[in-house]
């Protein structure tokens, strides 16, 4: 297919469909996130700038020019520091807890149950690299003892995380030197609240150390050790076929969608729909069957294990339950409207709830128990079906635009994909030789080639403060003609599955030598790899292509980009990210430009203590011309 045939859905589409289903909220009674946004204007511009203080009861304090000091005498440094730093350890908070979630469900895994081990390699590989003895061990004592490990991290008296050890030698130098290693995952956000109460640190640069430290624990301890007991309980991820977009939602089935981040309670929904019973169930009902689909990182979750198609990413939950057409929206943690209570009321859908973590008003909370977890599952798929009867065909409204992604390519897979070209065709070295097996050589080979230019790792929310999704696509577009190739997590993700840019016929969009690349590998010029806990892989997949370059990760001409980044675990990430020594572009300004301090430290002054910091645009079109040249710079600087 050449480009010029391709139809892939345009933003413009999206909007038109969005733009119809908020005319179906009017009609119900319903009120969405365009609506509300619209009433909160102005925003208030201290918040925006990160000058207005309320962490005591003195105040709140805010600075003017008139009022450059808060009561106790903190300045706009010193402010937004601090409020940089909570959002940080927020983040980091946000997605460690959800590790030790994981963490549990190892701990209580065992063969008789649906929590069971789905990758024994993984297993033993961490056992291995932790010291933990398997030989001649039963399987389930071995994943125990791996629980407990990490489990320790969480909290461990002395010492630092061990995912560290997997970085490059340079990296944990630096670390160490910079006094930036994180010891244990709670205390790192302990530190960093304890920090920032009245009559603690008022020094900036302090403040963003430890904001460097505590995203650390996120992305080289609770992210990573998350990522991996998903993937020993519910299998590290493969390549596989889906499709994304409001389209996916189909008129004649129970539409049961999942909502969130946990993998744990989506991954049985998506079992419990599986089954015979199940689906037999929905067909005695006047169904056709059962449509699980997903929404935000959960949707990754289950698209990169199960090819359950993805329906859309933060900003369009409202709109899949505006369809009408959903019997039941099953939701875990993180990134959840509170207004899906008051909006599910207005339709026929069922909104669960199923964690203490995140209790909804209007909806029915479930207690997701990991000992009864398949049955929670069975029972409530069952309640999805038994209110298909309940729908109103005349509030459905399902937009046509769907579009296939290829999904899964976690390091593991990426590497699989270059063996497999490598050792049958010798193909994307620069001398013709092949290398060896479970190497990045070749995709270092086709960098230096100028072949591929570099990567850029897009992660990220989309956020009504700029138009939705458009920035993800836009730049996507722009650095695919430029033969740089994407890896992607999050709702990132998903903008580029719902416009096409995960499929493999998307290689007609990109510039010669990426397109020489997708065809010769056989992959989308967007590689999808997971959830944005998954981001942990990022770090791993930059550390490994350093490895085998045997240079500096600052010099490796990949960064990362997150232009319509919304929530803290947004600026944990982009810590962690700026602590491992990659540049991030970033397009929404974050809440501390009410001080020009702060903006020096996270653009420059972080240079100095890891090698890369933040480059901040809210136009696309030059964000997306920053990071070309910056690829550029870097390697002129490797002379390639």
């Amino acid at each position: 297919m050449r480009k010029e045939e391709l139809n892939f859905t345009t933003v413009e589409q999206m909007e038109a469909d969005t733009v119809r289903l908020c005319e179906l909220a009017d009609e119900a009674g319903a009120e969405t996130w365009q609506k509300r946004k619209e009433q909160q204007q102005p925003q208030c511009k201290f918040g925006e700038q990160g000058i207005c203080c309320r962490i005591c009861s003195m105040g709140p304090c805010r600075v003017t020019p008139k009022a450059d000091r808060g009561i106790c005498g903190a300045d706009a440094h010193a402010i937004a520091g601090r409020h940089y730093l909570r959002m940080a350890a927020a983040g980091s908070a946000s997605h460690s807890d959800h590790a030790r979630e994981m963490a549990h469900a190892l701990l209580k895994s065992n063969p008789d149950s649906q929590f069971n081990i789905r990758d024994e390699a993984k297993l033993m590989r961490i056992a291995a690299e932790w010291g933990i003895e398997s030989e001649g061990r039963d399987l389930y004592d071995v994943a125990h003892d791996v629980a407990l490990h990490g489990l320790n991290e969480f909290g461990k008296p002395f010492g630092t995380l061990d995912c560290l050890k997997r970085a490059t030698d340079e990296r944990q130098k630096v670390w160490a030197d910079q006094e930036i290693e994180p010891r244990a995952i709670d205390r790192e956000v302990c530190t960093s609240l304890h920090m920032t109460h009245m009559g603690n640190t008022a020094d900036a640069p302090t403040l963003v150390r430890q904001s460097l430290r505590v995203g650390m624990a996120d992305g080289w301890g609770g992210s990573m050790i998350g990522t991996d007991f998903s993937d020993i309980l519910f299998g590290t991820p493969t390549a596989r076929a889906t499709e994304g977009n409001l389209g996916v939602l189909e008129n004649d089935m129970v539409n049961i969608v999942v909502h969130g981040h946990d993998p744990a309670f989506s991954e049985m929904m998506v079992l419990a729909s599986e089954t015979k019973e199940m689906q037999d169930y929905a067909r005695e009902k006047g169904a056709k069957g059962i449509n699980m689909a997903g929404l935000c990182c959960t949707a990754n979750e289950v698209a990169m294990r199960h090819g359950v198609r993805m329906v859309g990413n933060f900003l369009q939950q409202e709109n899949a339950v505006l369809t009408g057409a959903i019997e039941m929206m099953c939701v875990d943690v993180q990134c959840i409207f509170p207004a899906l209570g008051p909006l599910t009321d207005c339709f026929h859908t069922i909104f669960v709830t199923s964690s203490p973590i995140a209790r909804i008003p209007g909806s029915k909370y479930v207690k997701f128990e990991t000992e009864t977890a398949f049955e929670q599952a069975k029972t409530l798929v069952a309640e999805a079906i038994d209110n298909f009867a309940n729908r109103d065909s005349k509030k459905v409204f399902i937009p046509e635009h769907k579009e296939a992604a290829a999904v899964g390519y976690p390091c593991e897979q990426i590497i699989l994909e270059l063996d497999g070209v490598t050792n049958s065709h010798g193909v994307l070295t620069v001398n013709g030789e092949k290398e060896e097996r479970g190497s990045y050589k070749p995709a270092i080979d086709a960098i230096r080639a100028g072949v591929l230019r570099g990567a850029v790792a897009m992660v990220g929310c989309n956020n009504p403060k700029v138009r939705p999704d458009f920035s993800h696509i836009d730049i996507m577009r722009t650095l695919m003609e430029h033969d740089i190739l994407v890896v992607t997590t999050g709702c990132a993700a998903q903008a580029a599955a719902k416009a096409g840019l995960m499929s493999k016929e998307a290689k007609e969009l990109c510039g010669d030598g990426l397109k020489r690349v997708c065809t010769l590998v056989g992959i989308p010029p967007i590689l999808h790899m997971g959830a944005c806990v998954d981001i942990s892989r990022m770090m791993l997949l930059a550390t490994g292509i350093a490895k085998d370059w045997d240079v500096d990760i600052t010099k490796i001409p990949v960064v990362g980009c997150a232009p319509e980044w919304m929530s803290e675990k947004a600026v944990a990430i982009a810590n962690y990210v700026v602590a491992t020594g990659l540049d991030v572009y970033l397009g929404i300004q974050p809440q501390v430009h009410g001080s020009e301090q702060m903006i020096q430290l996270i653009t420059e002054g972080t240079r100095e203590i890891s090698g890369a910091g933040y480059t901040i645009n809210t136009d696309p079109d030059e964000l997306v011309k920053a990071i070309i040249e910056g690829i550029e710079a870097k390697r002129k600087l490797l002379d390639i």
